[in-house]
């Protein structure tokens, strides 16, 4: 960014596509076809700036906002970022549109003949969370993912062209469970946001309060209830996870390893005896590498 205020429109979409190596689960891995990893990391540009708006962790300068025509004054509002997100996504099915990242989307939107409603779910999760900042029920955790998590695999399907009723039934049981397990692995930075997504039925339930999470160790029953929720991720991956024996070739490498990646996180989850206040708890290569095996295999 210049001093006078003119946008480097590669700089901030490398930028943002970059963070793509830091994910938990790979994005587009260079065993898939040359295709499949230009509409992936697309779809994954979109789905990563949505993220960075709705918590507030855009590029310093202001880059992003000048591209989607947003003035100095309104950009520190995260909701008027996202409804100009979400015109310029309009704008992908309709015209011609601003950020670099929603051009880069643009064919493959065409080429994939991709609608509208998986985007504009990730748009609404980020404008829920500047809205919604505890949840009181499982059920009402469960709603959010339907919003935040499950149009990822969706159009995962849709971009592979893969896509059925069934097969999005059982990628959406993944993609749920993939995002309770990141909630598990943030508790303490997602608290640091003023956001809680453990349902606070069961944090009464197992006697946890707010200022419990706060601490730099967890006691007894923050674990237990961590054992919980990470039991209940655990299910939904194991329900999900006939989705990898539906497909075939580098396909189901790649579906192998989102379903290995939520339970290698699992068990080092597990391996720190659920406390994870202290930080995310991360698998090693070597484990990852194991669940892929066991779940290329049909195992739990």
């Amino acid at each position: 960014m210049t001093e006078t205020g003119t946008t480097r429109p590669g700089v901030t979409e490398r930028g943002t596509l970059d963070k793509a190596a830091a994910e938990n689960f790979p994005v587009a891995p260079f065993f898939l076809p040359r295709d499949w990893r230009a509409d992936l990391m697309a779809v994954y540009g979109f789905a990563r700036l949505v993220d960075d708006i709705g918590d507030g962790d855009l590029a310093p300068g202001g880059a992003d906002a000048r591209l989607l025509g947003v003035s100095p004054a309104q950009a520190e509002d995260r909701l008027f970022l996202l409804d100009a997100f979400e015109a310029d996504l309009h704008r992908v099915f309709t015209g011609e549109p601003r950020h670099p990242l929603l051009r880069r989307l643009r064919p493959t939107v065409r080429r994939r003949a991709l609608t509208p409603e998986p985007f504009l779910g990730l748009i609404a999760a980020n404008r829920q969370d500047q809205l919604v900042t505890r949840y009181e029920t499982y059920d009402d955790l469960l709603a959010y993912c339907e919003l935040s998590a499950n149009p990822v695999g969706r159009l995962v399907l849709a971009v592979t062209g893969t896509s059925t009723p069934e097969r999005v039934r059982l990628s959406d049981a993944i993609c749920t469970a993939l995002q309770i397990v990141e909630h598990l692995q943030d508790v303490a930075e997602d608290l640091g946001r003023d956001r809680i997504y453990l349902p606070a039925a069961d944090m009464k339930r197992f006697h946890v309060q707010e200022a419990d999470l706060a601490t730099k160790t967890a006691g007894a029953s923050v674990r237990a209830l961590v054992a919980y929720e990470a039991q209940r991720a655990r299910e939904l991956l194991n329900e999900g996870a006939p989705l990898v024996g539906s497909v075939h070739g580098r396909l189901k490498l790649l579906l192998a390893g989102f379903v290995a990646g939520g339970r290698a996180a699992l068990r080092a989850i597990a391996a720190a005896e659920h406390d994870v206040l202290p930080g995310p708890p991360k698998p090693g290569k070597l484990q990852l590498l194991r669940e892929v095996g066991v779940t290329l295999r049909g195992e739990r």
